[in-house]
């Protein structure tokens, strides 16, 4: 089933895993360089874009790569390549720029890692485009619509952010994904009417 994923979902799931495997053989000593760091003297531009490539567990690369695979393929198919890479990397970034603030107001050093920023992005674009689309939850295995499936989420992972629970998790990051997600459709949707011919 994998071979039958559409090239660009392909190839991020594919670059994931290929940077996972080596950040274990590296034994992470380039963790530090590319992981999105608090403003800072450790803080470089391009770790906006290859935080979403690193993972610190096998869990957290799987649930990730298993979301990317049930809506990124979709979503591909649906845009086009361009279009979706254009969507997820502008997912991530402003991903990176939420955490970011969130990090320098709340003075935190800790340094971020995950796809999950640009997952989010993609879960809000499938409800965007999919609504009425079944979504068959893992635990409890109950069937949803994606605009109630990424509601739900969306305010849990508010609610988790705001009050401080699981602290190791980059809740606001997540919700900036969705964020970025959500203005990339506005302006596709606003760049559209204005193409439209007139009478």
């Amino acid at each position: 089933m994998f071979p039958r994923l559409p090239p660009a979902t392909r190839g991020l799931i594919a670059a994931n895993v290929l940077v996972y495997l080596a950040q274990g053989l590296t034994r992470d000593s380039f963790t530090g360089l590319f992981a999105l760091q608090p403003i800072g003297p450790y803080f470089h531009v391009w770790q906006l874009v290859t935080y979403a490539f690193l993972h610190g567990s096998v869990a957290h690369i799987f649930f990730n790569m298993f979301a990317l695979y049930m809506f990124g393929g979709e979503l591909e198919r649906y845009w086009g390549a361009p279009r979706f890479l254009a969507y997820y990397f502008a997912s991530v970034l402003a991903a990176g720029g939420v955490q970011l603030a969130t990090t320098y107001l709340s003075g935190s050093y800790e340094s971020t890692i995950g796809a999950s920023g640009g997952v989010f992005g993609l879960l809000l674009a499938f409800a965007f485009n999919f609504p009425r689309q079944r979504i068959l939850l893992l635990i409890p295995p109950i069937p949803m619509p994606a605009w109630l499936f990424v509601s739900v989420y969306g305010v849990i992972e508010l609610f988790l952010g705001v009050t401080g629970s699981q602290a190791s998790v980059a809740h606001f990051a997540h919700l900036g994904g969705m964020l970025g997600g959500a203005v990339v459709m506005l302006y596709w949707r606003l760049e559209d009417r204005l193409r439209r011919p007139r009478c």
